[in-house]
């Protein structure tokens, strides 16, 4: 898995939760209602479908 810096993880968790909160379909089992703390589960999990571009490469 590629290892993301904190301005980019949170840039992933606030895409995905606003998916989320918009009805996407959720990636893991999760107790959780609030969309952030899911999409933060699912960026533990590793299932999010995000990569991310860097300059350079």
């Amino acid at each position: 898995m590629q290892r993301y810096n904190r301005y980019e993880k949170a840039r992933i968790l606030g895409a995905r939760a606003l998916q989320v909160s918009y009805g996407a379909p959720v990636l893991v089992e999760s107790d959780q209602t609030e969309p952030i703390l899911i999409a933060a589960e699912e960026y533990d999990a590793g299932v999010l479908p995000f990569t991310v571009k860097r300059e350079g490469q």
